[in-house]
């Protein structure tokens, strides 16, 4: 005979818990566009120093913004590049950076707000708690990766590490993955209480991992400002790879170092991620999954957006559209890859 699920004898509320993390999802969204704004407008330097209790407050008169002021007259950014700054021009960077940490408090305090009063009230179904805590904590860890990503450009160089920046954006591309999975198999398993979580196919690690793949070098393209090497499609001025673009000798470090083999790869590579994208959308399709649909068109429009940022000379509004799309090219692929993870409920026998 069978048994009613332990689902049903708790207090737990899968559906509830999913609406929670896709909203939470939604603000990661936001924090990914106004980060991409944050860099291309060079604000990210503008706040020298790191107080995750205090620093939520700005400066509120003119001599404490006198002060940040001054803190940011001290590195080499300033120094080389925006001596005579106003005021007011160094308020307008304070801003885009200030709002980026903000929302990194709000995220983390959304996060575990709810999930403390989920908890309490026993309302995260069984198995869900580790992988829940695990997240708060990489989070948590975000946070510190942010500074140790700041803290690059405050003296010797005069801009941020363009590897610490890749770290940064992919861990919370790793975080925003995460918490729409698990977001998903609480809807499935509000749906269906008795079939097991969707598992991770081989199809959905290599798409995955193209993705992956392809998002770090866009991190790495924005780090180096190698967008602005070349402004010419598909060829790279008049040829597919500028001679002289990778010196005699080089080493390896030339893949994440050199402004120009980075476009290049960066041109490249989306191509080789978008055949591992389509074929994922293509598998979901047959497991009668939206997501199929809109990975494709997803794909689709971040190849467009790329070339026309490269052509546009990265204008800002093109290129913050193509990290926006990036996220929510993101998102539909691990829809996806839990599509087609889904296993099917094994038959069970009354006896």
């Amino acid at each position: 005979m069978l048994q009613p699920s332990p689902q049903f004898m708790t207090r737990a509320r899968p559906l509830l818990v999913a609406r929670w993390l896709f909203a939470v999802a939604g603000l990661i969204v936001a924090m990914v566009v106004v980060g991409g704004i944050t860099r291309l407008t060079e604000s990210g330097l503008s706040i020298t120093e790191w107080k995750p209790i205090t620093g939520v407050v700005p400066p509120l008169t003119r001599a404490a913004w006198e002060h940040a002021f001054d803190l940011y007259k001290r590195i080499p950014e300033y120094q080389a590049f925006n001596r005579g700054m106003t005021l007011a021009g160094f308020q307008a960077i304070f801003f885009w950076e200030y709002l980026h940490r903000l929302l990194g408090r709000v995220i983390g305090l959304a996060f575990a707000a709810p999930l403390v009063w989920f908890w309490v009230r026993r309302q995260i179904p069984a198995g869900y708690k580790p992988r829940l805590v695990a997240l708060l904590a990489l989070g948590g860890l975000q946070g510190t990766i942010g500074w140790w990503m700041v803290a690059s450009g405050l003296s010797v160089r005069t801009d941020v590490s363009h590897i610490r920046l890749m770290v940064h954006l992919l861990t919370a591309l790793v975080i925003l993955g995460g918490i729409v999975w698990t977001a998903l198999d609480l809807v499935q398993l509000q749906r269906r209480p008795f079939a097991p979580s969707s598992r991770f196919t081989p199809l959905a690690l290599v798409a995955l991992t193209l993705l992956f793949a392809q998002l770090g070098y866009g991190a790495l393209t924005a780090g180096l400002d190698a967008g602005h090497a070349f402004n010419s499609w598909p060829l790279m001025g008049d040829t597919l790879f500028p001679a002289g673009g990778l010196p005699a000798g080089a080493g390896s470090g030339e893949m994440v170092n050199n402004p120009i083999v980075v476009q290049f790869v960066h041109r490249w590579l989306a191509f080789v991620a978008a055949a591992g994208l389509l074929t994922l959308a293509w598998r979901a399709a047959r497991a009668r999954s939206r997501a199929g649909l809109a990975v494709a068109g997803l794909v689709t429009l971040q190849i467009a957006l790329g070339i026309a940022t490269l052509l546009s000379g990265v204008r800002i509004e093109i290129a913050v559209w193509h990290q926006l799309n990036a996220a929510l090219l993101l998102i539909a692929a691990v829809a996806a890859a839990h599509a087609i993870g889904h296993v099917k409920p094994s038959t069970i026998s009354l006896r």
